[in-house]
């Protein structure tokens, strides 16, 4: 039975970044069921190049917060932003981080890229894997918003990833690239509308 455009067309103009959650925390068939939809994505070589760490434990999501914030609270300092800034940048962070009811960190896997011998190829190798993590997490945020849940991305373990790496203990070929939040939405948690998109400023045609 072919699938409604209007269904598929809604959910995702619809979809939006949702930063405010009820307590409910999800269950782990909910998150795996999520990972499995965000690998349907399109992979280069047939491969999968996308692994995802999920931080259901107290004790991890603790190391995690620890790690990140003594990463950013380094990168702050060296750019001369003052004491204050600093303290209310980091605990935005740490809430944010510790009062999502679920996190899922996003890594690329660089396994199956082919290695080859000169650097501009490698390069574009791996931007290939990397678009293909981007399209995982597309899906993934388009499964969570058709369950009704809330969720959105945080890229700052792109700017940390070996201390993230330390704090979870990931394997090599794990490259830690998104944290998605993910939960139910907090009651009224209704995102502004959304900007409305001129395409004659996005789409050239030759």
């Amino acid at each position: 039975m072919p699938l409604q455009p209007q269904s598929i067309w809604e959910a995702i103009s619809s979809r939006r970044s949702i930063r405010r959650f009820a307590p409910t925390p999800l269950s782990a068939d909910v998150v795996r069921e999520l990972v499995a939809l965000a690998c349907a994505a399109p992979a280069p070589h047939g491969s999968r190049p996308w692994r995802f760490v999920y931080v259901a434990s107290a004790a991890a999501r603790e190391r995690l917060i620890d790690a990140m914030t003594a990463a950013w609270r380094a990168d702050l300092q060296r750019d001369g932003q003052p004491p204050n800034t600093v303290a209310k940048l980091l605990a935005r962070s740490r809430r944010q981080l510790a009062g999502a009811p679920s996190l899922l960190l996003a890594c690329l896997s660089l396994v199956d890229a082919r290695a080859w011998p000169d650097r501009p190829r490698r390069l574009a190798e791996r931007d290939m894997f990397l678009q293909s993590l981007g399209a995982a997490l597309q899906n993934l945020l388009l499964a969570a918003h058709a369950r009704g849940l809330a969720g959105y991305l945080k890229g700052a373990p792109l700017f940390c990833q070996e201390a993230v790496a330390r704090a979870l203990e990931l394997p090599p070929d794990c490259e830690p690239a998104f944290l998605v939040l993910l939960g139910y939405p907090a009651q009224g948690a209704e995102p502004p509308l959304r900007s409305p998109v001129h395409t004659d400023d996005l789409l050239l045609q030759r």
